[in-house]
């Protein structure tokens, strides 16, 4: 009898083979899904294996061909993805509010986000979705309610303070009136020692000069260089497959190495709170600070209990957060009032005219409507988190507030989603969208917030329809809304207002200083031709 052989197959062959069923099977299942999902314009594909994803990746300002691409489809489109898929982008005020209610249920985090959330912070809230995700929220929102950032303003005048000690020891130093300062690095040391404080009743020092591991490491993520075209594919090709990020570049042995820098605090942070509660000798401060509220989560009974594993998580996501956004925030609002050196007068001057004393937390909230201007247009125009894209978990259909014409040319007035969808909010563009926000969207303008006697402000018509924070995405809405937001704006107008009530800012080599983005955990600002991202801007002594 003839037995027939089988040629030997090489492992390569074998994943070749494997990737070529996967990707057939799911272009199937893509083409069924577009029976259903409504088939919108867009953008043609320069390439199947990235679709727009390297253009967006490599350009220089990606909220504007988002913007381009809204003028010429309408205010929801479809835009090519790696490997033949295709995303929905939502610029219209009203899919955006629905897509944004139902977050967490019919709109989840994609199979990347979730793996990489929990590769490097753990089942966090970040990570979760549905039940998981309120459980964890509710545990977490008595640490940030009003009376809570009340008890914790005092923190935030106390890092402000040390900041503007520093500043007037650099100057007598030089013997100048004024100096360069990286401005960036100290709003750096602010986030970090105002976090510790406030969230774990731990002082990491930075402000002192200790040094703190964590800040070592997310200094090591400025000077990354910029990312090669290989780590552009990589990155745009986890996108289908997540396992992708496991793969050992530089950027991701920083996310484990600073992941396991947070891990380490966090459970000795962890350790010494829990001992001081189960010895009675825990502080009413630190019984209601973050840390002291997640033991009482994990000890409880009740539906909202919190593993151990969790706590550690929420620490992890608290540090990130509360170090990288604001600092980010801060050194931009910086950047612009040196651009507009008009601004800051005014600013200065509604900080003079209140009088020797800090802003309460109620004047920080209502009492000073420029600060406030100020502040908003900043995290208007610089986002710290750019882009949201989620992915449908069932059937949907998201109402429009006009009409958009169909790849087929229909118009329509909601949008059919199937399951697996992929969703996106360019956050940035719809920020700072001449659509949305007028002709003047891109000028930094505070004088828009304020309101007339009449009581109304300059915001557009139609940009009153975003819901959100005072009509920005910057913050998020609905069941993901920002649990931190009062927390940030409240940390950020009390350091702004004790730094520019004491010092003049102005760009380092003048008002044409280019400015351009650097690569952090987030993006950050960067005097152009600066190592990493740094921000020296010149500061001088204000003597009125």
């Amino acid at each position: 009898m003839l037995v027939s052989r089988i040629p030997p197959i090489s492992v390569f062959d074998a994943v070749v083979a494997g990737t070529a069923i996967w990707a057939f099977l799911k272009l199937v299942r893509m083409s069924r899904q577009r029976v259903r999902t409504t088939r919108l314009r867009g953008p043609p594909s320069p390439s199947f294996m990235f679709g727009v994803g390297k253009i967006l990746m490599e350009a220089e300002d990606p909220a504007s061909i988002y913007e381009s691409w809204a003028d010429e489809y309408g205010a929801a489109y479809e835009a090519p993805a790696a490997l033949g898929r295709r995303r929905v982008i939502l610029y219209d005020p009203k899919a955006i509010a629905h897509f944004h209610a139902k977050q967490t249920w019919t709109y989840v985090r994609t199979p990347l986000s979730k793996k990489a959330f929990e590769r490097g912070f753990g089942r966090g809230i970040f990570w979760a979705d549905g039940e998981s995700h309120i459980r964890q929220r509710k545990s977490l929102t008595p640490a940030f309610s009003i009376a809570a950032i009340r008890h914790l303003t005092p923190i935030f005048y106390d890092s402000a303070y040390k900041v503007k000690g520093a500043w007037n020891a650099l100057m007598e130093s030089s013997g100048e009136d004024g100096a360069i300062i990286d401005v960036q690095n100290w709003m750096n040391y602010i986030s970090l020692d105002t976090i510790g404080l406030a969230g774990f009743s731990h002082n990491f020092g930075a402000l002192d000069g200790k040094h703190a591991s964590v800040t070592e490491i997310f200094d090591s993520f400025t000077l990354s260089t910029p990312a090669s075209a290989i780590n552009i594919g990589v990155g745009l090709l986890a996108d289908v497959f997540p396992s992708l990020i496991r793969l050992p570049t530089r950027r991701q042995r920083l996310l484990r190495k600073l992941n396991d820098a947070m891990e380490e605090i966090s459970n000795v942070l962890l350790a010494r709170t829990k001992q001081d509660m189960d010895a009675g000798i825990v502080s009413d401060k630190e019984e209601k600070s973050v840390i002291g509220l997640l033991i009482k989560g994990q000890r409880s009974e009740s539906e909202f209990h919190l593993s151990k594993e969790e706590v550690l998580a929420q620490m992890k996501v608290l540090l990130i957060a509360g170090y990288e956004t604001t600092a980010i925030s801060a050194t931009w609002a910086l950047i612009e009032l040196s651009r507009n050196p008009d601004i800051q007068t005014k600013l200065r001057n509604e900080l003079i005219e209140l009088g020797p004393a800090d802003p309460t937390y109620d004047q920080l909230s209502n009492g000073l409507p420029y600060l406030d201007a100020v502040v908003h247009e900043t995290l208007r125009i610089h986002a710290p988190v750019r882009e949201a894209t989620r992915i449908a978990d069932e059937d949907d259909v998201i109402p429009l507030s006009e009409p958009v014409r169909t790849k087929s040319g229909q118009l329509v007035e909601n949008l059919s989603i199937a399951k697996g969808t992929a969703i996106s909010i360019p956050i940035a563009s719809v920020n700072t969208s001449a659509i949305v926000w007028g002709e003047d969207a891109k000028v930094f303008n505070p004088s828009r917030w304020l309101e007339d006697d009449h009581g109304n402000s300059g915001i557009p018509a139609k940009a009153k329809e975003v819901q959100g924070h005072r009509h920005l995405l910057t913050f998020s809405d609905g069941p993901r809304i920002c649990l931190g937001k009062n927390f940030a704006v409240t940390e950020f107008k009390a350091v702004l207002s004790v730094l520019v009530k004491n010092f003049v800012f102005e760009l380092r080599d003048g008002r044409e200083t280019k400015i351009e983005m650097g690569r952090g955990f987030l993006p950050r600002p960067r005097v152009a031709g600066e190592v990493g991202c740094k921000t020296p801007l010149r500061v001088r002594p204000y003597t009125g």
